[in-house]
């Protein structure tokens, strides 16, 4: 696992823009795996600039999200699809043919989890998975558990997570309590993994998931399991390292 320390929130953003545009040039057709969440909207504004200035071409690019809310149509203003066009896809020459959230409006949850795992087994497997943390530890929508996931599944969302949220609803009632999420598994399938935290906020849950015990209890401390880890953080969210 390797570990940038960077100022701020800033250049945690730089740093993993400047990762993820090295790997569209080394690779025009690689497979992102993205992620939604305050975290990455910086990286992302920093990409379409960098598309913007010439420096990047998305154009044979395919990306794999990581979850979405289950129940909110694509063109609601917090479904995940809906935030990563806004953020990203509408503003760099990707063909969304090739971009892939699980079809939150599915009500058959199996259906809607199998159809999802085989698009990500199917491809050619994700060069770059982003990673956020949540204060509990989550990675993607993997909740806190006695067991760690498998594949794609639906997840009932913790108290935490609604309450963390529900700054983006009118309030903690519009917030969906259940969620596709692509699982632990698949997660650790990528070739490589980019973790972006930020804030002093998850200095305690980053230092449980990068020093403590591989538990469940907290999701992201698989990847301490991983090959190929790197974690972008700034100093306040590396306090307890």
């Amino acid at each position: 696992m390797q570990i940038f320390r960077t100022a701020d929130y800033l250049e945690v953003s730089k740093k993993a823009a400047s990762i993820i545009a090295s790997q569209v040039i080394l690779k025009p057709n690689a497979i992102l795996g993205l992620a939604t969440g305050s975290t990455p909207i910086k990286t992302y504004e920093l990409l379409v600039r960098m598309y913007e200035a010439g420096d990047l071409d998305f154009s044979q690019i395919s990306t794999i999200n990581l979850d979405e809310y289950r129940g909110l149509e694509a063109t609601h203003k917090q479904s995940y699809r809906y935030f990563m066009n806004q953020h990203l896809f509408d503003h760099i020459n990707i063909n969304k043919a090739n971009t892939y959230l699980p079809d939150g409006m599915e009500p058959d949850s199996i259906k809607a989890c199998k159809e999802y795992e085989a698009i990500i087994k199917n491809s050619a497997g994700i060069d770059l998975q982003v990673l956020g943390l949540g204060h509990n530890g989550h990675i993607g929508f993997n909740e806190p558990s006695d067991s760690f996931s498998i594949g794609t599944h639906c997840v009932d969302l913790t108290a935490s997570t609604i309450e963390a949220n529900k700054r983006f609803f009118n309030s903690i009632e519009e917030v969906p309590k259940q969620a596709y999420t692509m699982g632990i598994a698949s997660i650790l399938s990528a070739k490589k993994i980019l973790l972006l935290v930020s804030g002093e906020d998850k200095a305690a849950i980053l230092a449980k998931a990068i020093k403590g015990k591989v538990t469940p209890e907290v999701p992201a401390s698989i990847l301490q399991l991983h090959q190929d880890v790197v974690v972008v953080a700034d100093e306040k969210a590396l306090l307890g390292m």
